[in-house]
């Protein structure tokens, strides 16, 4: 019989249960799809990642599924997770590696820098592509999908966008935090629209007037692969990175932080930072529960 080692971490917090749930299985080698397939079904979560150290490339190898049996890759909660996950158990990944950290995500790498707190909790950073806003959508179309007032969606230039990094998502500005609170998404209409815009998820954000601590507040939907919500997306943080600074609202070479999960009652603290050849996504992650699958 085999057996595979698990650990289930909160993502973007150093809070438990708080958060995005993330369930990172250590393996030896690569698994076959059924498996993985099989596994990530049965722990139910978002998403779920599978980890091992591979001697060929002096790297820890990534592999990210949701529960449909979607293959994720890209910067985000998956990816953060299962290299927080391999620090915590003291697995020395970047031994191998010179002054440049990675990893290697399915056959991509995955640029990396990492630091600790007093408390020795790892806070990584994770590289993304510099965004690529390829086009706009309509409000009264977003407004439709998510049932809210077509005023409460934004116009004009802040038009809902669909921006790239290494996953392309729909950006959709709202009026204020009721509407962001109010969002009921129509999951047959989300997915509509992500098929005729080429887009995968939906990121709704709005930027709060008072000072809350946190640039923005923000909401992912992603019915396409079975995420009805998710309470804390790093690879669509990176494109609202980028869209906020097309946008002129942010600088380059400074750290602003997110919130999101809040409405599932899982707040989520995401910072980001543009610079002039990437996009950095960052945060901590903390241990929760272990255990051993049965195959």
């Amino acid at each position: 019989m085999k057996s595979y080692k698990y650990s289930v971490v909160d993502v973007f917090t150093n809070e438990k249960y708080r958060g995005n749930p993330l369930a990172v299985v250590f393996t030896d080698t690569d698994l076959d799809l059924v498996t993985y397939e099989n596994i990530s079904r049965e722990f139910g979560y978002s998403e779920t990642s599978f980890i091992y150290y591979s001697k060929i490339h002096k790297a820890l190898q990534v592999r990210s599924f949701t529960p449909t049996g979607f293959e994720v890759n890209g910067a985000g909660h998956n990816l953060l997770g299962a290299v927080c996950a391999a620090l915590l158990k003291d697995i020395p990944i970047f031994a191998e590696q010179g002054e440049e950290r990675f990893v290697i995500m399915k056959d991509e790498r995955m640029d990396l820098s990492v630091r600790y707190s007093d408390d020795k909790v790892p806070f990584v950073a994770m590289r993304q592509q510099p965004a690529t806003v390829l086009a706009s959508v309509e409000p009264k179309i977003l407004a439709a999908a998510l049932n809210l007032d077509e005023d409460q969606v934004l116009a004009g230039n802040f038009a809902p966008s669909v921006v790239k990094t290494e996953v392309t998502h729909l950006m959709v500005p709202l009026k204020n935090q009721e509407a962001l609170d109010n969002a009921v998404p129509d999951k047959r209409l989300l997915v509509e629209a992500a098929e005729k815009y080429d887009f995968e998820g939906v990121y709704c954000f709005t930027i709060p007037n008072e000072n809350s601590g946190h640039f923005a507040h923000a909401r992912f939907f992603n019915p396409g692969i079975g995420i009805d919500e998710d309470p804390a997306t790093g690879s669509a943080a990176g494109p609202l990175a980028g869209f906020l600074f097309h946008q002129s609202l942010i600088k380059q070479d400074t750290i602003y932080q997110l919130i999101q999960g809040e409405k599932m009652n899982r707040p989520s603290v995401i910072q980001f930072e543009v610079k002039v050849d990437s996009i950095w996504i960052s945060g901590s992650s903390v241990i929760v529960m272990e255990g051993t699958i049965l195959e």
